[in-house]
């Protein structure tokens, strides 16, 4: 039977961004194809011995051991040494070592390992960020970047862009050929979705110490890139703007880990005197994460480059009106169930926010058409494109 590799390392080693999409990637594909055994696939990681032992994501993941068809692999070797023996020093240190013979492997972030020559390719790539905004991105992670990725681009049988922002970034930035792109969107698991019974928010609102409502909600890794300097600056806007006692209860809720340049961020809060009306409650589980989106009133995503947005469509699919950046993929994602604005323009958002908070009637609007909108991604769709995607590519 026909053999596919898929690098989980990311999967089993981020809890976010990534590492959700791979995780997600892969128990889609065990729902649609497990029984059916369109393929076998066996799944690479690297340092799994430390993931297998230390690591709770893999909780989630013990299914991978049951089933002849999928079946984890991988080595002790961490991927920063794996990257400095693939990379660096170019060693012929082919994923076929650990996996065993495949046809087709797919590297879902950014970069393909060394591979047999025989063995077809596939590389998704989920923004080009550190080329549009080169400022805002760590420079060692823009220098591995921007050496490697347009290299796997080029050197793979086919490229996933996870949008059409993203297409037409390969499209433009690197040359790549129309043909050889396939858009396979994100998708949003039923567990998002209008939660009636408020007992379960406040639940997760007293874990993570917001007792106070109403509250606006952003979630993503607190780096440059999300805009947070500029959506605190804007929430500073709000509160001048509204009505009390809404100008008196109102709060801005920030999940994330820390990223690249976070006391930038946090440093912010203190120089606008709001350490009692912003809220950083660092990373949210995702089983908390349905909740948090619906015990919020509005939630907010003005960030400056999003290669697709799943926050912002998780967010509508639990019903809450949402506020994004203009730019990138996040339109494309949003449609017209979302308000739209200029991410550099702190004065537009801060304006935004207070007719969302102020207009009762309009969030009901954008519920609604954030449900609808929601309703058309999902990850089962995903993963039947990808087996489609699969058989094009090796035949």
């Amino acid at each position: 039977m026909t053999t596919i590799g898929i690098d989980y390392t990311s999967a089993l080693h981020q809890s976010a961004g990534i590492g959700r999409y791979t995780s997600e990637l892969v128990s889609s594909l065990i729902n649609i194809d497990l029984g059916k055994e369109y393929y076998n696939y066996r799944l690479f990681s690297a340092d799994l011995h430390n993931a297998l032992h230390s690591n709770p994501i893999f909780a989630s993941n013990k299914q991978l051991s049951n089933h002849n068809q999928f079946l984890l692999r991988g080595t002790r070797l961490s991927r920063r040494w794996l990257e400095r023996l693939w990379y660096r020093l170019r060693l012929p240190l082919y994923v076929e070592l650990w996996t065993g013979r495949l046809d087709l492997f797919h590297a879902p972030d950014f970069v393909l390992p060394p591979v047999l020559p025989k063995t077809r390719t596939i590389v998704t790539i989920h923004d080009l960020s550190y080329v549009r905004l080169p400022d805002i991105t760590m420079p060692g992670m823009s220098n591995y970047l921007n050496k490697w990725v347009p290299y796997s681009v080029k050197t793979a049988d086919h490229v996933i862009a996870v949008s059409e922002a993203t297409r037409q970034d390969l499209i433009e930035l690197y040359q790549t050929p129309s043909e050889k792109i396939t858009i396979i969107y994100h998708g949003v698991t039923p567990e998002f979705r209008p939660m009636e019974d408020e007992s379960s928010h406040d639940i997760v609102c007293e874990t993570y110490n917001i007792n106070d409502k109403p509250f606006i909600l952003s979630v993503g890794t607190i780096q440059p890139r999300k805009n947070y300097q500029r959506l605190i600056q804007s929430f500073a806007q709000t509160l001048s703007r509204l009505p009390e006692p809404l100008s008196d209860q109102l709060i801005l809720v920030i999940g994330g880990g820390k990223g690249w340049q976070y006391e930038t961020i946090y440093n912010e809060v203190t120089r606008l005197g709001l350490e009692n009306r912003v809220r950083f409650i660092g990373f949210v589980a995702d089983e908390d994460l349905p909740a948090l989106y619906n015990a919020a009133t509005i939630f907010a995503y003005p960030a400056l480059y999003e290669g697709f947005g799943l926050p912002a469509l998780e967010a509508m699919a639990c019903g809450t009106p949402v506020l994004v950046a203009n730019t990138s993929a996040l339109p494309e994602v949003v449609g017209q169930a979302g308000r739209l604005v200029d991410p550099y323009n702190v004065p537009a958002l801060a304006q935004s926010m207070v007719e969302l908070l102020t207009d009762e009637a309009q969030r009901q609007q954008l519920r609604q058409a954030g449900l609808h909108q929601a309703a058309k991604f999902s990850w089962a769709e995903m993963a039947t494109n990808l087996i489609a995607l699969y058989g094009r590519v090796l035949d």
